[in-house]
C-alpha cells in the first residue's frame, strides 16, 4: 500500500491554447501549481506575457507565445517552437473558443465560418499537430475544452452547438484511433462559468437566472472547477479513461 496519493504533474510540458481567458488562466495556475511545465498560447501576447511572468514570480516555468491557430502553418510552428525550446509534448489543453450568440435565421456565413474555424478546425490541428509528436513519445494527454452545448441545445447558438458536438464526435475518433499510441483523448463539457468570455452575456440577469435554474446544484462553476477536472484528465489518475465528455455542469445535461 502506498503512503500517499500524489496528483502531480511534476516535469510534464503541457500546451495551453486560449490561454489569456479564463479557464485558459486557471488552468494554467493550476497545472503549474501541480509541476507541470507551461506553454501558453493565444492571440493576446500582452495578456500571454502578463501571464506566463505571474507563473515565473511564482517560481514556476513558463513559456508563452502569440499565434492565431485558425492558421495551420501558424500551428505547425507553434509545436516546433515547443518541441526546439522544451523538448517534448506530455499534455495539450485546447481551450480557445467563441461564442456569439445568433437566433439560426440571422447566422451569417462570416459568423459560421468564424466559429467552427475556432472550435473545431482549429481544435483538430492543434491535436493533430501535438499528436504527431505523441506518436512519436508513445504517450500522451489531449484535453479538450468542449461546451453542454455540445451534448443538449440551446437557443441562439447554432453555430455554436454544431462546432462543440463535432469537438465531442471529434474527441471520440482521435481517442479510438491514437489509443494504440498510449495517448489519452477527452473533452470537458462545463455549463456556463463566469469569465471574461461569459461576461457579457450573464449582464442579463433574465439570462443568468435561466442559466441558474437550469443547473439543478443551482450555482454555476468557477473556473477551478474546470481547471479541477482538466486536472484529473491530465494526471496518471485518468490512465484508463479516454474518448470521454466529462460534463461539469452542476447537472444541467441529466435532466
Amino acid at each position: 500500500m502506498q503512503n500517499k496519493i500524489d496528483l502531480s504533474l511534476s516535469g510534464k510540458v503541457t500546451v495551453i491554447t486560449g490561454a489569456a481567458g479564463g479557464l485558459g488562466r486557471s488552468i494554467a495556475e493550476h497545472f503549474a501549481l501541480a509541476g507541470s511545465i507551461i506553454f501558453l498560447t493565444g492571440l493576446d501576447e500582452v495578456k500571454l506575457q502578463a501571464l506566463s511572468d505571474s507563473l515565473s514570480r511564482n517560481g514556476f516555468l513558463s513559456y508563452y507565445q502569440a499565434s492565431d491557430i485558425r492558421e495551420t502553418e501558424k500551428i505547425t510552428k507553434l509545436i516546433n517552437t515547443v518541441i526546439n525550446k522544451i523538448g517534448c509534448i506530455d499534455i495539450l489543453v485546447n481551450c480557445a473558443g467563441i461564442n456569439r450568440p445568433e437566433n439560426a435565421e440571422d447566422v451569417s456565413e462570416q459568423n459560421w465560418n468564424d466559429t467552427l474555424d475556432i472550435n473545431l478546425k482549429a481544435t483538430f490541428f492543434m491535436c493533430q499537430a501535438a499528436g504527431r509528436e505523441m506518436i512519436k513519445q508513445r504517450k500522451g494527454k489531449i484535453i479538450n475544452i468542449s461546451s453542454q452545448s455540445g451534448i443538449v441545445a440551446l437557443p441562439s447558438r447554432a453555430a455554436y452547438c454544431s462546432s462543440k458536438g463535432g469537438v465531442n464526435q471529434l474527441t471520440r475518433a482521435l481517442a479510438l484511433e491514437w489509443a494504440q499510441y498510449n495517448i489519452n483523448v477527452n473533452a470537458i463539457a462545463p455549463t456556463f462559468v463566469e469569465t471574461p468570455f461569459t461576461k457579457k452575456m450573464l449582464e442579463d440577469e433574465s439570462f443568468k437566472k435561466y442559466v441558474i435554474e437550469n443547473i439543478p446544484l443551482g450555482k454555476m462553476p468557477e473556473p477551478k472547477d474546470i481547471a479541477y477536472a482538466a486536472l484529473f484528465l491530465a494526471s496518471d489518475f485518468s490512465n484508463m479513461i479516454t474518448g470521454h465528455i466529462l460534463s461539469v455542469d452542476g447537472g444541467w445535461t441529466i435532466k
